[in-house]
């Protein structure tokens, strides 16, 4: 497990670029898996990354695991490499980059939220 300054940093830098709330993020995971005859279950939808993600942002820190500390990592460095977070995009103005958003929602990460 990481000591307790790299921690902060992980915790810090993990609630920096996951920037939905948990209900936003549920509610995300299930409509991307909605089709038009079922909507997944609540705990069953979305990517296992995403579920994963989920249930860290309703965690507190002293109940993390090491698995939960791997996919925090795992998630700061997939959003640092789709999106800078520290200079928001423009607008949606393409395909592209729609589903580069919607690859980032699944992980927490609206692009477009301030």
């Amino acid at each position: 497990m990481a000591d307790a300054l790299e921690m902060d940093a992980l915790w810090e830098d993990f609630h920096r670029v996951v920037n939905m709330t948990s209900a936003e993020l549920a509610a995300w995971l299930r409509v991307r898996d909605a089709d038009e005859d079922a909507e997944p279950l609540p705990e069953e939808a979305g990517t296992p990354t995403g579920q994963h993600v989920l249930a860290i942002l309703q965690k507190r820190r002293t109940d993390l695991t090491d698995d939960d500390i791997r996919v925090m990592y795992r998630v700061v460095d997939r959003v640092s490499d789709l999106a800078d977070v520290e200079n928001e995009p423009e607008p949606e103005s393409s395909p592209e980059d729609t589903r580069r958003r919607h690859q980032l929602m699944t992980l927490g990460h609206d692009p477009l939220k301030p």
